[in-house]
């Protein structure tokens, strides 16, 4: 055989693996651009913008013709999703706002019948009837403010915050509160004043949510702690609760037996605000015990 020819032989499987190496090269480029692209048009949300490749591998275009079906459907959904939550949204607000005028009514009432001469049954039926009617008016009171809290486009203004300020004062407007339930919170503030850009009607609504929450689960104790980083900690001992209950606090409407009076979105609340203003929050349960945190960053 001659020389040249086993010359070419020789070399043939070096040219083949060169040729599949490079063929691998390009594959692997062009997956990682339907990646970014994919990434990207996750990140951007809304968009008619499809994925697209300069490949010309027959199975890559398939792939990416195959991606811009499911991101059309996924875009469907989510124009149906989107427009599902404005419709709830707004039957939600406009209940509750057309429930408020009757509501102030019946309580109205009940004031005027409380100034009557009643026998000691109609005393316990008044205010039983309070209660309820109450019970009635807090509950509409936070759908409102959680259909109004969630509601989208809706910038936050900040403002320069001193956290160190703002847990003493929220404190301040859960003394009530706090005392009635026999709960002498221990606090523990950095000297130093902690500040972040906030919306103080935002970090109030947040602050005093998570006081609430600690009435209602405390088995007595409460302890805050604020550090340097901006993490605050809300720590109770919690005998009524467990893991399990503990990762739904957050839930709308979640609540466990013994808060039955609690509409169950005062923490959805603050997990709301707190995410719309770049900060976290969550919970734990450990040895019995309670916490809350949250944490705003710089």
């Amino acid at each position: 055989m001659p020389t040249p020819i086993l010359a070419v032989l020789c070399a043939l499987p070096a040219i083949l693996a060169a040729i599949l190496a490079l063929r691998l090269h390009l594959l692997r480029r062009a997956t990682d651009d339907l990646r970014r692209d994919m990434e990207a048009w996750l990140r951007m949300g809304d968009t008619n913008a499809l994925l697209s490749t300069s490949s010309g591998e027959r199975c890559v275009r398939r792939l990416a013709s195959s991606l811009n079906v499911q991101l059309r459907q996924l875009r469907a959904e989510r124009h149906k999703l989107h427009s599902g939550n404005l419709e709830l949204r707004d039957a939600v607000t406009n209940a509750s706002h057309d429930l408020r005028t009757p509501l102030t009514a019946i309580l109205g009432y009940i004031d005027l019948l409380e100034r009557e001469p009643l026998t000691p049954n109609a005393q316990r039926y008044i205010a039983i009837l309070r209660e309820r009617a109450g019970r009635m008016k807090a509950l509409t009171e936070e759908l409102f403010r959680y259909t109004t809290t969630g509601a989208e486009g809706e910038e936050l203004q900040l403002e320069p915050i001193n956290l160190n300020a703002a847990v003493e004062e929220a404190l301040a407007a859960a003394y009530s509160e706090l005392n009635a339930r026999g709960i002498a919170p221990e606090v523990h503030l950095p000297e130093a004043p902690v500040t972040r850009r906030l919306n103080p009607a935002a970090l109030s609504r947040i602050l005093g949510n998570i006081l609430t929450n600690a009435a209602k689960y405390s088995d007595g104790d409460l302890q805050i702690a604020l550090d340097e980083s901006g993490e605050l900690s809300f720590s109770n001992a919690a005998a009524m609760l467990d893991e399990l209950q503990t990762g739904r606090l957050f839930d709308r409407f979640y609540t466990v037996e013994s808060a039955r009076e609690s509409t169950g979105l005062g923490l959805s609340i603050a997990r709301i605000l707190t995410e719309r203003m770049g900060g976290t929050i969550g919970a734990e349960y450990a040895d019995g015990r309670l916490t809350v945190r949250v944490r705003f960053g710089e």
